[in-house]
């Protein structure tokens, strides 16, 4: 294997596919990237067998071949070489590295090691857009739960139908559902249940306004486009059907400012119990008091006039909870509607066309 290849082409290869390398593995050969020249580019591959990023870059490559070599320390040394075209060479299981007069050998391993990506059937998949696909993530993905006792809430839930894809996270006391008009081509409608790591790759990557080829393979969904593939494996069960959970008789309903509230919960929030991060809400005609007592810490009131229809009421929240919502509404005002103390409320942009909704379980009121 030999090749020759612009820093900044190898810098940019190697610092797309670092993010999936484990830092700790018991499988030397996960610490390591596969480096494959093809034609006239070179793909490199990294993996912690969950997630699999793999991308192309442009390279004159002089003789075909593979070769594995320690993935992080070869992005930290291609950071610091000059900028002048940089030659890799495999000998053996050595990679060599030459810059200008900077010579270098990574001990690496052999390629027929690295694990296979999975098997993908992207023919009879489906085409999506970039641009709506990150919209879900970013809309979702912060919602999921991290506890591990319900790993089926550790993903987010994906439906792909003919016109439209919904995203929905959710850890049991928030979550967020996002759905987008987007025309899904040729594959029949499915759902999944996408780990966020992986969304998050995704969303990293792709970051242009084409369309992205979708597969699946067994229990794993792939993500391909001309220079950069993404595989994750999925997580199996039924998701939860998040529709019960979400209340269509809320009649109390505050409009406000996104920006002003969020920056007043964000004031509030610094007094607010580590433990329960409690915020009380007190809602006016044309008003809303909002309260911290932390016996031992302090105390904290502030006020925001809004619009407001329905009886007044009282209601508390984890101010944490409530800042993650609110820092992916899109800019404007946004709709805050109540039932009772106890029950859930929904968050709503007003203006927007986007169809997304977020619902926060109160806390206990406590006086």
């Amino acid at each position: 294997m030999r090749l020759t290849i612009t820093r900044q082409n190898l810098q940019r290869g190697l610092a797309a596919v670092s993010a999936s390398i484990p830092s700790k593995t018991t499988l030397p050969v996960l610490s390591n990237v596969l480096v494959e020249p093809r034609e006239d580019a070179v793909w490199i591959t990294g993996t912690d067998l969950d997630v699999s990023i793999r991308v192309r870059v442009p390279a004159h490559v002089s003789e075909d071949g593979a070769i594995t070599a320690p993935g992080r320390k070869l992005l930290e040394l291609t950071r610091e070489l000059s900028d002048q075209p940089v030659e890799l060479r495999a000998r053996g299981h050595q990679l060599e590295i030459g810059c200008g007069r900077s010579r270098f050998k990574l001990n690496g391993l052999p390629s027929e090691e690295f694990p296979n990506l999975p098997a993908m059937d992207f023919e009879d998949g489906w085409s999506v857009a970039e641009e709506s696909l990150r919209r879900l993530i970013r809309g979702t993905a912060f919602a999921v739960s991290t506890e591990e006792s319900r790993p089926i809430l550790n993903g987010v839930y994906w439906e792909l139908a003919d016109m439209r894809m919904t995203m929905v996270a959710t850890n049991g006391h928030r979550l967020a559902k996002m759905r987008v008009e987007a025309a899904v081509a040729h594959g029949s409608s499915a759902d999944f249940i996408v780990p966020p790591a992986a969304l998050a790759h995704v969303e990293r990557l792709f970051d242009g306004d084409g369309e992205l080829a979708l597969g699946r393979g067994g229990n794993h969904l792939g993500f391909r486009s001309a220079n950069q593939e993404v595989y994750t494996r999925l997580i199996e069960g039924k998701y939860p059907n998040y529709e019960q959970v979400i209340p269509k008789d809320n009649d109390k309903v505050a409009r406000i400012d996104k920006n002003a509230l969020e920056a007043t919960i964000r004031r509030m929030a610094v007094l607010a119990s580590d433990q329960t991060h409690r915020i009380k809400l007190s809602f006016e005609s044309d008003r809303v008091h909002m309260d911290v007592m932390t016996p031992d810490l302090g105390e904290a009131h502030d006020e925001l006039e809004l619009e407001y229809e329905g009886e007044a009421l009282r209601i508390a929240f984890n101010a944490n909870y409530m800042l993650e919502i609110l820092r992916n509404m899109p800019d404007g005002d946004v709709k805050v509607a109540f039932r009772t103390s106890e029950r859930a409320a929904t968050v709503e942009p007003v203006d927007s066309e986007l169809d997304y909704l977020c619902l926060v379980m109160p806390l206990r009121l406590v006086d």
